[in-house]
C-alpha cells in the first residue's frame, strides 16, 4: 500500500501530462507566431480570379505569392477543359485506389506523355506532391540502406528521411566536397550491411531559387554507386529548353534515377508524378503505400493535366513570357541594390536584415499602402536576423507590374534602413 501511494504520487506530480495541454505550449515553429493579426500573415485569404491582381482584405493587390508560373490557372483553354471534364465525369470517377479499380486509359495516357516529355522510360502518377515524396522514400529504402540529402531540402524530403529506419547523413547545401565525405561514411556502412545509398536533392530550391548542383553530384555516381532522387517541383515547366526541368537545363537528365515533380506549380493543379526506368517505376506501383491505400486522381484532374501538358509543350511563349518578367524583375532589383541571393530560377527572394517585428511591419506596409502582396519568410526557414520577402513572377505579370513593385520595395527599404519599422507592435505604417 505504501509503495502504491508513492507510485501514484510520483505519477500525479511529475509525469501525468495532458497531451493537448502540452500542445498549447509547444505550438511549433510557425504556431509561435499565431499572435500576429488573424488571417493576415498566417492563413491569409486571396479572393477573385487567380491573376496578378487579386483581392486581399477587400482591396486590390498586386500578387507575387502564387506558383502559377506559366499562367495556366486561368488560361481559357484550361478552364474550358476542366469544366467539361467535371461535367462529363464528376469528381468520383474512377472510384477506388489505382491498383484495384481506379485506373483508366486517360491515367495511362498522361503517364506515357509525361514520360516522353521528361525523357524517362516510365512515369507513375501520384495524388499529391508532399505525400508522394514521403512515400517514394519509404518505398525505396530499408534499414540496411543509407540516405544522404541536401540540408536545404523541402519539408517533404525531410519528413520522408525521418521515416527511414536506417542511417541518414546530411550535407551542407550544394557542398560537393562535404557530400563526398558523407558518401564515404555511407559506403563504409553499406559495405557492412549490404545495403545501397540514396542521394536526395532538389532541381530548384523553392526558397533560395538556386539550382541543385546536379552535374557534380552525378559525377560521383560511378565512385560511390548511389541512386539519385531529384525533387524538381519548381523546375518542371520553368527550366530547360522545352521546360522539361532542371535535368534538361543542366544536360544531365539521364543521370537522375528518380525524377519527381508536382502539378501544383507550373501545371496549376493537383497531383504529381515520378519518372525513372521501367523496373523502378513498376516496383513503386506495387509498394507505394500512399497510392495503394488512397483513392486515385479524379478524372477531371487527369484530363485537365493532359491539356496543361499539351500547352506546356506547344506554347513556348508561355515560358518565354515568364522569363521576360523574371529577368526584368531580378535585374531591376539588383540594379537598385537589393540582395536576391543566388537564385538561378524564377523564384526571387529579396533579403533584408531585421527581426520578425520589422519584417511584419514591412510586409504590412507593402500590403496596406503600396498594394503589393508577397510572402514573408521567417525563422526557422531563414536566420532570426533575416527578413525574406519572396516574389514569384509568372507569365501573366507585366513589365509595368515589375516597375511598380521595385518602386514599392525601394520605398520600404528606405523606411527599414531609417528604423521606421523598429517597433514591437504589428501595425500598418502610413506614408
Amino acid at each position: 500500500m505504501f509503495f502504491e501511494s508513492i507510485r501514484r504520487f510520483i505519477n500525479k506530480t511529475y509525469f501525468v501530462v495532458d497531451l493537448f495541454d502540452k500542445l498549447k505550449v509547444e505550438e511549433g515553429a510557425l504556431g509561435q507566431h499565431s499572435h500576429l493579426p488573424k488571417d493576415y500573415f498566417m492563413f491569409p485569404k486571396l479572393e477573385g480570379d487567380i491573376a496578378p491582381r487579386m483581392k486581399f482584405n477587400g482591396k486590390e493587390v498586386l500578387t507575387w505569392s502564387l506558383n502559377n508560373y506559366l499562367g495556366l490557372a486561368n488560361h481559357p483553354d484550361v478552364r474550358r477543359v476542366d469544366a467539361e471534364a467535371a461535367e462529363r465525369w464528376g469528381l468520383a470517377y474512377p472510384m477506388g485506389a489505382r491498383m484495384m479499380s481506379g485506373n483508366s486509359v486517360y491515367h495511362i495516357e498522361l503517364e506515357e506523355k509525361l514520360a516522353d516529355f521528361i525523357d524517362k522510360e516510365a512515369v507513375m502518377l501520384l495524388n499529391y506532391g508532399y505525400q508522394g515524396v514521403l512515400s517514394i522514400i519509404d518505398a525505396v529504402v530499408d534499414r540496411k540502406d543509407v540516405i544522404v540529402y541536401d540540408a536545404e531540402s523541402h519539408a517533404c524530403i525531410i519528413d520522408g528521411v525521418r521515416l527511414h529506419m536506417g542511417k541518414r547523413f546530411v550535407f551542407p547545401h550544394n557542398n560537393i566536397e562535404n557530400l563526398e565525405k558523407q558518401l564515404q561514411r555511407a559506403k563504409r556502412i553499406t559495405d557492412e550491411t549490404g545495403g545501397g545509398i540514396l542521394v536526395i536533392t532538389e532541381g530548384v530550391f523553392g526558397m533560395s531559387g538556386n539550382m541543385g548542383n546536379l552535374k557534380d553530384i552525378i559525377a560521383l555516381k560511378d565512385k560511390y554507386q548511389f541512386r539519385l532522387f531529384v525533387d524538381d517541383a519548381h523546375g518542371f515547366g520553368t527550366m530547360g529548353k522545352t521546360g522539361a526541368g532542371t535535368g534538361e537545363e543542366q544536360g544531365i537528365q539521364d543521370g537522375i534515377d528518380l525524377y519527381f515533380s508536382t502539378f501544383a506549380k507550373s501545371m496549376a493543379s493537383i497531383g504529381a508524378f515520378v519518372g525513372g526506368n521501367t523496373s523502378i517505376i513498376q516496383y513503386l506501383r506495387y509498394t507505394m503505400r500512399s497510392q495503394i491505400f488512397a483513392k486515385t486522381l479524379p478524372m477531371p484532374l487527369v484530363i485537365g493535366a493532359l491539356k496543361r501538358l499539351e500547352l506546356l509543350k506547344t506554347k513556348p511563349e508561355l515560358k518565354e513570357n515568364l522569363w521576360k518578367v523574371v529577368n526584368a524583375l531580378q535585374s531591376g532589383l539588383k540594379k537598385h541594390g537589393f540582395d536576391i541571393g543566388t537564385t538561378k530560377s524564377p523564384v526571387t527572394p529579396v533579403l533584408f536584415k531585421g527581426g520578425l517585428g520589422e519584417g511584419a511591419n514591412m510586409a504590412m506596409d507593402l500590403r496596406e499602402n503600396y498594394n503589393i502582396f508577397c510572402s514573408m519568410v521567417i525563422y526557422p526557414v531563414v536566420p532570426k536576423d533575416v527578413i525574406m520577402l519572396r516574389l514569384i513572377p509568372t507569365a501573366v505579370h507585366t513589365l509595368e507590374d515589375v516597375e511598380e513593385t521595385i518602386a514599392a520595395f525601394a520605398a520600404v527599404k528606405d523606411k527599414l534602413d531609417n528604423g521606421v519599422y523598429r517597433r514591437e507592435e504589428i501595425i500598418a505604417i502610413t506614408k
